[in-house]
């Protein structure tokens, strides 16, 4: 089996309330990643799952069983956590073998395990060796080869590529998805990257301030975002959003105006009672063109950043009175996603383009418009 329920989950610290009604069906089989911000509440309804933390309110339920009250040990699952939490004094069987061990098993049953595990891991050649011997991705996978011989229901990961080399990590990412589809696993993965969560996920479960914002399919969070705080997480560079003003509707959706004085018409569903109201226009920088588009918007190159296959182009926001800012995060910012090869030079005015089919739009209260079914029906793929 290996299925899990969480039935509007709730943890509180003192008076601080951390998770605030959490509720998730996962299914036998599923790769499920928790991502969101720091400080969201994932790495805690992680352990609330694990039962290293006490449930405050609300129930978790593994294969039909209700575990509030149950310890770790007797819930199915297997833990990897961000340390290895490796014993220096033993060898990676030894280190593998420590819970059969735990578990009084047969010395036989053990050394069938702790092989089988090894050559899943590509760790026969390393039975013998101690932690200290070994690099960082085969540490890791010391630690995963130890919750894999428990034979859980569940493999929770927290955070476990985040001591990784960034070469690594992506190495990591191919082994664990790998990793997945041969042991037929449920896996529930934390992680603050929303490059893992989109690399490996069946299903992204996307946090914020201890509520779920959406669960869906890496291509759903990325094509339709149903707030704007998921449309802005997910998706690297970040999606830029301009301030518009809604001029009204028509048969095709809403018409927008930009803060240069252009307009354009977006399809999305019309709502009743916006026209005058200051919404949201979302873009990602991938979707902006140099060329064929439906409304061009001249920009002011403040840096340019080569990585080769791609230039990246930060400017000052449609309408914004400063260029880049020393914040991050300042809604100034507009970033433009071009051609490795392009010739743009910092200083620079760009024409940007932008496709109204490509553009999303949020209200005052971050709520997505419904784009076109029919648009988003041609961007995602059969599966």
């Amino acid at each position: 089996m290996g299925q899990l329920k969480l039935e509007n989950l709730k943890k509180s610290f003192g008076n601080v309330e951390v998770i605030k009604g959490v509720s998730l069906d996962v299914k036998h089989g599923e790769f499920i990643v928790f991502v969101g911000p720091s400080g969201c509440g994932k790495s805690t309804l992680l352990r609330m799952i694990a039962g290293l933390e006490d449930i405050t309110d609300g129930n978790v339920i593994i294969d039909d069983v209700r575990v509030n009250s149950l310890p770790p040990v007797k819930r199915g699952i297997a833990m990897v956590f961000q340390s290895y939490a490796l014993y220096p004094h033993m060898n990676v069987y030894e280190n593998i073998a420590f819970p059969l061990r735990v578990e009084k098993l047969k010395q036989a049953e053990i050394d069938s395990k702790v092989h089988k595990a090894a050559e899943i891991l590509k760790l026969t050649e390393r039975l013998n060796y101690r932690p200290g011997e070994l690099s960082g991705g085969q540490r890791q996978r010391v630690a995963i080869g130890r919750a894999i011989v428990r034979e859980p229901s569940i493999f929770l990961f927290d955070e476990p590529l985040s001591n990784l080399d960034a070469a690594l990590r992506a190495s990591m990412r191919i082994e664990l998805s790998k990793l997945h589809n041969d042991l037929d696993a449920t896996m529930i993965y934390v992680t603050h990257d929303q490059i893992e969560a989109m690399t490996m996920a069946d299903r992204i479960v996307v946090l914020d301030g201890g509520y779920i914002s959406q669960v869906g399919t890496p291509l759903e969070l990325y094509h339709n975002p149903e707030n704007i705080f998921v449309a802005g997480f997910i998706g690297n560079p970040k999606m830029n959003f301009i301030d518009v003003t809604c001029m009204g509707t028509t048969k095709t959706g809403v018409k927008v105006q930009l803060p240069t004085g252009e307009e354009l018409t977006l399809p999305v569903a019309p709502r009743d009672g916006i026209k005058g109201q200051t919404l949201s226009l979302g873009i990602r920088p991938e979707h902006t063109l140099l060329d064929g588009a439906d409304i061009k918007l001249t920009l002011n190159a403040n840096v340019v950043e080569r990585l080769g296959v791609q230039t990246v182009v930060y400017a000052n926001s449609p309408g914004g009175e400063e260029g880049l800012s020393e914040d991050p995060e300042e809604t100034n910012r507009f970033c433009s996603l071009q051609d490795g090869l392009a010739t743009i030079t910092p200083g620079q005015d760009l024409e940007i383009g932008l496709k109204a089919s490509d553009c999303h739009l949020f209200d005052a209260n971050g709520a997505a418009f419904k784009r076109s079914v029919d648009l988003l029906d041609s961007k995602l793929p059969d599966m």
